[in-house]
């Protein structure tokens, strides 16, 4: 009786036979596509000497803010409202803890696709006293049909690089083995480039409503990648 060992727990490595020799490849697609949606933070504040009146103030900003993002109806395709605080600002001198104003602030995202009305609702709301907007952040839609493309491309490139070994040594393909994405097996996965995001700040300070910002979309970059394992007819050495 023999004793198991390490080796016997691998799985075995599928080399091909002279008969069906085999060809192992990585396919790979870097595409570059125009992003199809764009996020901005707003930051709505307030000051009050009392709590009272910094939280009405910050509701009644608040409000203006978001009837603004929602009377551009479809373009504005998701909106949600984040963090919220009121907080007391204290006196630096004296005795005591001496409460000298009341800070409250309120954070909103909007997600557009119209970028024309995203360049007017940026400026519109950076115009609004005690506003905050960042922004854009550029990106593609995880459903987007260019994940798809890419994963497409990533595989016909595989089967043209195999081909092409295959060619060298005067033989063709003549099945496909295995197909994977990387990161599905065992080898750990080559990290996707992400899409660049342009981040800019905006605070209200003009009294005369301002010119629409011309926003320019960044280009998003996408990377897929498969690995891939051919049979091919024996060739003549």
């Amino acid at each position: 009786m023999t004793t198991p060992t390490a080796d016997d727990h691998r799985p075995a490595v599928p080399y091909g036979t002279p008969d069906a020799p085999r060809i192992a490849v990585r396919g790979e697609a870097r595409l570059e596509v125009d992003p199809e949606i764009a996020r901005i933070g707003i930051s709505v504040a307030s000051r009050g000497k009392d709590r009272r009146t910094a939280l009405d103030d910050l509701t009644r900003r608040n409000t203006a803010a978001l009837e603004l993002i929602k009377s551009y109806g479809d373009a504005v395709e998701h909106l949600e409202t984040g963090a919220f605080s009121i907080s007391p600002e204290l006196k630096e001198k004296g005795r005591g803890e001496r409460v000298h104003a009341y800070h409250g602030r309120v954070h909103l995202t909007a997600e557009l696709a119209d970028f024309t009305a995203l360049g007017e609702l940026t400026t519109r709301l950076a115009d609004l006293d005690l506003t905050r907007v960042d922004g854009p952040w550029w990106a593609l839609r995880p459903d987007s049909p260019a994940h798809r493309q890419a994963r497409q491309q990533a595989v016909k490139e595989a089967v043209q690089r195999a081909g092409e070994y295959a060619e060298a040594l005067g033989t063709t393909l003549s099945a496909l083995v295995e197909l994977a994405d990387i990161g599905a097996e065992d080898a750990p996965p080559r990290p996707q480039a992400p899409g660049r995001m342009r981040s800019m700040a905006y605070g209200a300070a003009a009294e005369d409503t301002a010119a629409p910002l011309d926003l320019e979309p960044q280009r998003q970059k996408i990377y897929a990648a498969v690995n891939a394992r051919f049979t091919m007819v024996p060739p003549r050495l």
